[in-house]
Parts: C-alpha cells; sequence; structure tokens
C-alpha cells in the first residue's frame, strides 16, 4: 500500500464478484474496503436476483408438490391456496442466511464494511456518501462490482406495482390469477414457468420465432411441452408496441399485429443494463458503452489501468459463478499474482422448471459452421432414477465428433440438469472422449447415470453408420 492511501484495494460493490475479489486481496495480506448502497452485503444477486429467485422456485416446487405428481396424480398438491407469502417467507429465511455468512467470512478476512454511494473522485479516490454524511477513502486499486439492474424500454408505464421489472416481480403482495411476460430469454422463462406451475395463467410474449435463442433446440421444445402442459401461453413473433395500465387496475399489453393482452399483473424482461449511474466514470475516464456496460481487457482492466470492472456490469455472459471467477482473479492481477484463467468451457444454468443446463456447443452452432456430429441421448423416463423421482420428460444429449469421438457439447433439461451439467464440463475440459463416457461407471440409480446410456446411444450410431459413412 502506498503511504499517501487509505486501502490496498477498494471494491465497489459486494455481491459475487465483489465478495470474491474483496477476500482475495484481504487473502494476499492487502488492507481492502468493501463498498455498498446496501446496508446488507450481497448485492443485487442476493437480494433481487439469482437466490430469492432460486429459493421462489424451491418454494414452488415443494408447495405445488410438482415434483410428485407423476407418482400421485396431477390434482396432488402439499399446500392447497398457495399464497405470495408462503412463497416469500421461504426466500427470505434463505437471504438472510445468507447475508449473515457472507458478512461473517467478510469479516473473518478482515475486510471493512463500508454502507453508501460510492462515486470515483479520482483514478485512487472514491467518495462515499451514506444520507446526509459523506466521507474519501482511497487505494492503490479499485475494483467495481456493481451489477445490472432491469432495462426499462420506453413506452412502459412502469408503476412498481402492477407492471413489473425483475426487481420488483418478487415483491408482489398476492399472487395474480393473471400474469403476461413481456420477454423469452432466460429470466422471462424462469418466471414464466414458475407461476404457471403455481396455477397463474401466463402468457409468454417473444418477438423472435423462439423462445431462449441461446438454448439447444430439443431443451427449447421441452421447455415450450411443460409450459403448454401448465396451460400457459407462448406468442412468438409478436412485438410489443406499448403497455398502460387500464382503468380498471389491469396492464394493458398492445402488441404490433393488433392484439391486446390484458392481466392482473406484466413482467417486462427485456435485458439488462450496467448500474453505474453514480459511479462518475465519465469524470474519471473510464470508457462504457451506451447500455452501462465497461470496457475491460484481458485482465478485466478499464481504460484507467488501476481501476478494474468485473461481473456483470463489465458485460456478458452476466452469470454469477463467473462473476465470481472474474472477481479472484482481478484481484490477483492487481497485486501481481499470476494465476491466468484458462480456456476452460464455462457452463450455463437456467432455472426454469424444468431446469435447463449446457457447456459446449449446440446442434445449431457445428451445423452452421459445417462441423460433422453425432448425439446420443438418455431420456429421464426410461432411467430407474428418473422414475423414481417422477420425472418422465427430462433428456440428457450428447454431442461429439464421429470422427475423433471428442464430446463438443452437452445439453440437459429436467431435474439436477444444472448440478450434472458439470460432469460434462469436466470431461470437456480435458478433451474427453465419448469411450470414455462408455467406460465409466456410475453410482445406480443415478440420473449421472445417463451419460453412459446417452453416450452408448452414440457410440451405437457411430457403428451402425460407419461403413456407409465410409464408402460415401
Amino acid at each position: 500500500m502506498s503511504p499517501q492511501y487509505e486501502f490496498d484495494l477498494i471494491v465497489i460493490g459486494s455481491g459475487p464478484a465483489g465478495q470474491k475479489a474483496a477476500i482475495q486481496a484481504a487473502k494476499l495480506g492487502k488492507a481492502v474496503a468493501l463498498v455498498d448502497s446496501n446496508p446488507l452485503v450481497g448485492g443485487v444477486c442476493l437480494h433481487d436476483g439469482t437466490i430469492p429467485s432460486k429459493s421462489f422456485r424451491e418454494a414452488i416446487l415443494h408447495l405445488s408438490g410438482a415434483r410428485l405428481r407423476t407418482h400421485f396424480g396431477e390434482a396432488f398438491r402439499i399446500k392447497h391456496n398457495i399464497e405470495m407469502a408462503d412463497l416469500t417467507r421461504w426466500a427470505a429465511a434463505i437471504v438472510t442466511n445468507i447475508e449473515q455468512t457472507t458478512r461473517a467470512h467478510l469479516q473473518r478476512n478482515k475486510v471493512r464494511i463500508i454502507c453508501g454511494i460510492a462515486s470515483l473522485k479520482n483514478e485512487h479516490e472514491v467518495l462515499v456518501r451514506q444520507k446526509n454524511v459523506q466521507q474519501t477513502i482511497s487505494a492503490d486499486f479499485i475494483i467495481l462490482a456493481t451489477g445490472t439492474k432491469p432495462y426499462r424500454p420506453e413506452g412502459f408505464e412502469f408503476d412498481n406495482d402492477v407492471i413489473l421489472d425483475s426487481s420488483g416481480i418478487l415483491h408482489l403482495a398476492k399472487l395474480p390469477r393473471t400474469l403476461a411476460v413481456v420477454g423469452a430469454g432466460i429470466i422471462g422463462c424462469e418466471y414464466a414457468s414458475m407461476f404457471a406451475t403455481v396455477g397463474v395463467e401466463v402468457t409468454l410474449i417473444e418477438a423472435r420465432p423462439w423462445i431462449l435463442n441461446q438454448v439447444d433446440n430439443d431443451m427449447r421444445e421441452a421447455l415450450s411441452h411443460y409450459l403448454h402442459q401448465q396451460r400457459a401461453t407462448i406468442l412468438l413473433n409478436e412485438k410489443v408496441i406499448k403497455c398502460k395500465r387500464a382503468a380498471d387496475g389491469r396492464a394493458v399489453t398492445y402488441l404490433d399485429s393488433g392484439k391486446r393482452i390484458v392481466t392482473d399483473v406484466l413482467l417486462v424482461s427485456a435485458g439488462r443494463v450496467g448500474n453505474i449511474a453514480e459511479l462518475n466514470l465519465k469524470g474519471v475516464g473510464v470508457e462504457h458503452a451506451e447500455d452501462g456496460i465497461i470496457k475491460i481487457n484481458q485482465s478485466y482492466q478499464t481504460s484507467v489501468p488501476n481501476i478494474y470492472a468485473v461481473g456483470d456490469v463489465a458485460g456478458p455472459p452476466g452469470l454469477a459463478s463467473v462473476a465470481i471467477e472474474q472477481g479472484r482473479c482481478a484481484a490477483c492481477h492487481a497485486f501481481g499474482l499470476e494465476d491466468p484463467w484458462p480456456n476452460l468451457p464455462q457452463p450455463y444454468g437456467i432455472y426454469s422448471i424444468p431446469e435447463i443446463a449446457m457447456v459446449g456447443k449446440t446442434e445449431v452452432q457445428l451445423t452452421q459452421a459445417k462441423v460433422r456430429y453425432e448425439t446420443g441421448i438418455a431420456r429421464f423416463g426410461d432411467l430407474e432414477r428418473g422414475k423414481i423421482i417422477g420425472d418422465s420428460e427430462g433428456l440428457l444429449k450428447v454431442i461429439f465428433s464421429p470422427d475423433s469421438m471428442e464430446i463438443l457439447g452437452v445439453h440437459i433439461v429436467g431435474e439436477g440438469a444444472t448440478e450434472i451439467i458439470h460432469i460434462g464440463q469436466a470431461l470437456m475440459s480435458q478433451k474427453g472422449t465419448l469411450n470414455m463416457l462408455v467406460h465409466m461407471v456410475f453410482n445406480y440409480p443415478t440420473l449421472s447415470y445417463g451419460y453412459k446410456v446417452a453416450a452408448l446411444d452414440g457410440f451405437n450410431k457411430v457403428i451402425e453408420t460407419r461403413g456407409a459413412v465410409d464408402e460415401g
């Protein structure tokens, strides 16, 4: 730490990226300050996004009895007349527990936690304002980890009551009877499937010809099938031009096609923008795009070298899992610890009902690149574990090269998808082949055994077609 500065590192934002950056620097023996406008640490991820929404999902799955209906019938419920308070109470307890655990971890590592709105005075000084009190703190390095906030497009009369973004949907006083969701990306599909599962009449509206643009076709079709089973309506190729609150208090969504959708509540999921309004980036010379995403290099340095940006505010992929590693790597780079991030396959998890997870390439991507591939598939309904837990719709797909047998992608939909995807990730990181999966021994009965079933399916396809392909 330079004698003229109070800290070695100031981290702005206490989400996953900020936490890990602060703790990594503290582990290196550095004096660290962590600044957040919320007196409760954890950032958007803990208080408005990932953790409460996934807790909300778990409460829905449990109380609705959705996991057990294959065994006990469609009318089965753990709790009849589920109320919003039942779901939010479950989530609130989990958020409180995680906040306390995170705070204790920061305190154990002697990270100084400062509550207030932070703005950059220059490349080394940060002004922190809390109500009528302000202070200036300084450091050799600054890491920006302020995350993102929902984008609010023009023409949408947000009122935080009936017309909501993803930060407000979990604060509803009661479950609506009807819900429209504008935008069938990850967040839109997650909430659409959650509310549909608990019996809300959902209308999902998407301007593109499909939902979940980046997802494998089979996974997308499985989610669409589930939504239709829950009596949700999916409107594709439908552009929303505006929405407003009607005189009777309901939301009216106007489509370019002339349709009007009237629902009790409207959720607008139109992407996210960088949370930079208070940072004074322009005054310090930190460059950023129009959507508030801060420009960085491969080491997470901004246009001002001693100021770093990590997590969602630094751009795609916008995953907490990636943000955690970015924060740690940025702190290591700042203090001269060489720990480059190897080019490993990164998994994606979508917490819709059912879950979707993926790593590597999709069939569409490989087709566009003119890469020859083959697939192996395992259906959860054919697996003993799938029958035990009542998941008859789940699917595991392995995509591989029929020449080298190298695994090119893994795509899973169904119970536990976001957990077992890491088997595929680990194999792909080592250039693993289908032959390895064929010979691996998995605990039985498990969903992971589906990897072996899928591998055998793909292996037998190669054997059956090899002669014909060679002759061609």
